[in-house]
């Protein structure tokens, strides 16, 4: 029996056996060491890596979130802070006397910091005010704004005042004329001093519009604010027309306004004339809720309200004599007149409800 041959376990074989087309064993083996090679580590390294990298970062968040925080309360604390010490020191100044006001009582400090803060949520959540045309009041030099009047009780004036306060790109603040009804008043009196109202006459309107100052006026007087539910938004007639006079001598433009909102807060269903006359006032309200209610009949309806000023109309043009001249007065009188009429009518048509 012939010895068999052994082939090396990765030896060649002799060239007489190998067939044609087979291929050599070293190659299969080369190929079989090649796959099953061990797997470099520089992969897990990666991982590794990776994975410290964004503990890092997430670190460096935490930090950088620790560090708002802080700086946040920091901010806070400062603010209140600021506050305080302001607080204190307007404290000092009301009680030291260290304040000024003008001659016709107006103190812009209180009315800044207190009376305004009081007035402003009623502007903003309660009748919730849209003002269109504030550009229309210039940013300097004097101007009268012409306005209707109405609601039972003088509200819109208050209104009034804040809208132009908060919302005129200049900062600009209005000197409201009032009836001589509201000086006579205990209290009221006071207030409305420092707030800048003064008396509704020629004289003072005159003084003010000279000084530059912005100065409103509402010609209907208590016939609007007194008018029947019935008759909302009809304006009244505008008297003899004295505030176009007192323009044309001040060289002044004259912005007509127009407000929307206000005749419905105490609908004035009937007048008790009697117990008006009685009381020394000009009418004695009867509304839904007053006096039937008490002192819950004085809380107005929460309805929405528009305030518009419309294009001023110049009267610097006109010759110093034209404020003695009745026509052009009854002109354009009837002209303001008629145009926060046509305001009316159209904001009107507008609103979607009476309380939305």
């Amino acid at each position: 029996m012939a010895d068999a041959k052994v082939i090396p376990f990765g030896g060649e074989e002799p060239r007489s056996k190998r067939g044609k087309g087979k291929r050599p064993g070293r190659a299969r083996t080369s190929r079989m060491s090649s796959s099953l090679a061990p797997v470099p580590p520089q992969r897990h390294l990666d991982r590794s890596d990776d994975a410290r990298a964004a503990q890092e970062a997430s670190e460096q968040r935490a930090a950088a979130a620790g560090a708002g925080e802080q700086a946040a309360e920091a901010a806070q604390s400062g603010g209140w802070e600021r506050k305080l010490a302001h607080g204190l020191s307007f404290l000092r100044r009301r009680i030291t006397g260290e304040y000024e006001v003008d001659e016709f009582g107006y103190d812009a400090e209180l009315t800044d910091q207190v009376l305004m803060s009081a007035l402003r949520p009623f502007y903003e959540k309660y009748f919730r005010v849209e003002v269109k045309g504030i550009e229309n009041i210039p940013d300097k030099g004097a101007a009268l704004v012409v306005a209707n009047h109405s609601g039972t009780l003088p509200v819109d004036g208050l209104m009034l005042q804040v809208a132009v306060h908060d919302h005129h790109p200049a900062d600009r603040h209005i000197r409201m004329l009032a009836a001589d009804l509201v000086f006579m008043l205990p209290g009221v009196n006071e207030i409305s001093r420092k707030l800048g109202h003064t008396l509704a006459c020629a004289e003072d309107a005159q003084q003010l519009l000279e000084r530059g100052e912005v100065v409103g006026v509402m010609p209907e007087g208590f016939k609007g604010i007194g008018k029947p539910f019935s008759e909302r938004y009809k304006l009244q007639r505008f008297g003899r027309g004295g505030f176009v006079s007192t323009a044309l001598r001040a060289g002044a433009p004259i912005v007509p306004c127009s407000i929307v909102g206000a005749e419905e807060i105490y609908p004035m269903l009937g007048n008790a004339r009697t117990v008006a006359r009685l009381l020394g006032i000009p009418y004695f309200p009867l509304t839904p809720s007053w006096p039937w209610l008490g002192p819950l009949g004085l809380v107005p309806l929460p309805t929405k309200w528009t305030i518009q000023f419309g294009e001023p109309i110049p009267t610097d043009g006109y010759p110093a004599e034209a404020a003695d001249d009745p026509m052009l007065m009854f002109n354009l009188t009837d002209q303001v007149r008629e145009t926060i009429q046509h305001t009316l009518y159209k904001l009107l048509v507008e609103r979607r409800s009476v309380f939305f």
